[in-house]
């Protein structure tokens, strides 16, 4: 059987973490940063966990991450 393929689209903007969560970048930081507010830009730093409702519909996406 071949290999299953990952959607492109999740590989680059999902991890899986070690207890099989998905991260995500937080939203809101690509452009017209002039219009946000600094604690909008300070609290959008990093990455955060994906809802459970959402987690389900990415993973089918990334058949190897855990």
């Amino acid at each position: 059987m071949p290999k299953m393929k990952t959607k492109s689209s999740c590989k680059k903007r999902f991890k899986v973490s070690a207890n099989g969560r998905v991260i995500r970048a937080n939203a809101g930081k690509r452009h017209g940063m002039i219009k946000r507010t600094n604690k909008f830009i300070r609290d959008a730093r990093g990455t955060t966990t994906m809802d459970k409702a959402d987690e389900k519909i990415v993973k089918p996406m990334m058949p190897y991450a855990r």
